[in-house]
């Protein structure tokens, strides 16, 4: 059965994917597993040239990729940045993925027992499968997948019902590199194709919710496979004393409300220390009064719609609940219907408290909630308050003191006098606290050596000892 897909600027819904069942999904895995056997015996070298070639088929097809991620998304300028990503992506890991192979594969190594010596050798799981998220569609399908590929996996996809134009021209862009064809597919579907997807693989990677993530843990859990589980976050922002105020207000409302504030990374709750909340607080609001809706020109202005209706109804039920409960909206504060799209502008609200819905579950939307501190220890309690840990921010004066707070704080990544750099940096790995994630770090060198499973080589190069040397007179030295 079909299933319909609404355009987020008109609401309307313009365009349909077609399911597969569990039958089909199978028969694709198969395939792709048959492709992994030559895929994984091809030298790292080879796999990186294949992966070259990828990216310039990308390139090729950028525009029709382009325009298949605006219609899902209401967003331009953000979706040429991530075609763009994606070929950077590609080749980024055909550059270092050989090298980085081989230096965790060593031979020779010495033991305690002089006659026997070690060695490292990687396997890559047959196959991969890949559940991605709506808010970044083709970014979030590929940052697992492309280091999978480099280590030698086949991958299978299941982005999100919500934001699938974009695998069509991806396929297509697939098929003109024949051997990377042969390992990497998509499928369209929901939830139900997902959970059938993960009985099919060896590894499953996913992005989304902490409730969707969960049961895709259980289900991998239930099939033995291992699960790297990338969920959602609440990321804070402390503002200290020693912070300028209106450049801590740019940043702050730059990093939570970019992309509608529908990323993982932006910052959703906000503390001020009192000393300098008043000139914070006016600078924060002058400036989210400014930014401007991309209605009706999709091509002009900061605020796109929200992608999926249903999380525009999540975020004003959220700011309705504070204000019942003595929260003030500063500006802001009411999800508007443009053209069929539903938009909102930059929401500050303040008199909130750390029990509160918007302070306590995820947002992705446009919110800052601002609650002033008197001491750093409070500010870090804020913190640390809920079951999150994916990121965090600190703003000071300098590096050093801002650094000494973000110790302090129960998250995998802490941007200090910056938010939300984990959009922006590969380099570093990170883990997921709290209930945020599970598994090895998607980022620096851990993103491909996650999937491969060691295998030790021991050789003994003496003789092997008989049973003899473990007698009860041999042990016992009678």
């Amino acid at each position: 059965m079909s299933l319909a897909v609404i355009n987020p600027r008109t609401g309307e819904a313009d365009y349909t994917i077609e399911p597969l069942d569990a039958a089909s999904i199978a028969r694709v895995a198969k395939a792709l597993r048959d492709g992994q056997r030559t895929w994984s015996a091809f030298t790292p070298e080879r796999r990186a040239d294949h992966l070259r070639s990828l990216a310039d088929a990308v390139e090729r097809h950028r525009q029709d990729l382009v325009a298949a991620l605006t219609a899902d998304t209401g967003r331009s300028a953000i979706s040429v940045i991530e075609v763009d990503s994606v070929i950077r992506t590609l080749q980024r890991w055909a550059r270092t993925a050989p090298d980085l192979i081989r230096q965790h594969q060593p031979s020779g190594n010495a033991t305690a027992i002089p006659s026997i010596t070690t060695s490292t050798r990687l396997v890559p799981y047959g196959l991969v499968g890949v559940i991605s998220p709506w808010n970044f569609p083709l970014t979030l399908s590929m940052i697992d997948t492309i280091p999978a590929l480099a280590a030698g996996c086949a991958v299978l996809i299941k982005p999100s019902e919500v934001t699938p134009r974009f695998i069509r021209p991806f396929m297509r862009a697939i098929a003109e590199v024949p051997e990377v064809a042969a390992v990497l597919s998509f499928i369209e579907g929901d939830g139900r194709t997902g959970a059938a997807m993960v009985e099919q693989v060896d590894f499953v990677a996913f992005t989304g919710s902490v409730p969707t993530g969960r049961k895709v843990g259980e289900s991998a859990a239930r099939a033995f496979i291992p699960a790297s589980l990338e969920l959602g976050g609440k990321d804070p922002m402390l503002v200290l004393a020693s912070a300028d105020p209106v450049k801590a207000a740019e940043t702050a409302l730059r990093a939570s409300v970019l992309n509608t504030g529908q990323a993982c990374q932006s910052i959703e709750r906000v503390y001020v220390a009192r000393e300098i909340a008043e000139p914070f607080l006016a600078a924060l609001v002058e400036k989210a009064r400014a930014a401007r809706l991309n209605f009706p020109d999709l091509h002009s202005g900061d605020i796109g719609p929200f992608i999926f209706a249903k999380q525009a109804q999540i975020v004003q039920a959220q700011i309705d609940d504070a204000v019942a409960q003595g929260a003030r909206v500063l500006t802001g504060g009411k999800v508007e219907t443009l053209g069929g799209g539903k938009y909102l502008r930059p929401t500050v609200l303040v008199d909130v408290t750390d029990d509160m819905m918007i302070m306590s579950e995820e947002t992705f939307g446009p919110v800052i909630p601002v609650i002033v501190f008197d001491t750093v220890d409070q500010a870090v309690a804020h913190a640390n308050a809920g079951v999150y840990g994916l990121s965090a921010a600190v703003l000071a004066g300098s590096i050093e003191e801002a650094e000494a707070v973000a110790r302090r704080i129960a998250a995998g990544a802490v941007s200090i006098n910056d938010g939300s750099l984990t959009g922006l940096v590969w380099e570093a790995e990170k883990s997921s606290f709290g209930h945020s994630g599970l598994g090895p770090s998607r980022m620096g060198d851990s993103g491909l050596l996650r999937f491969f499973r060691k295998q030790a080589i021991i050789r003994q190069s003496g003789s092997a000892l008989p049973l003899a040397a473990y007698s009860e007179e041999a042990l016992s030295g009678r």
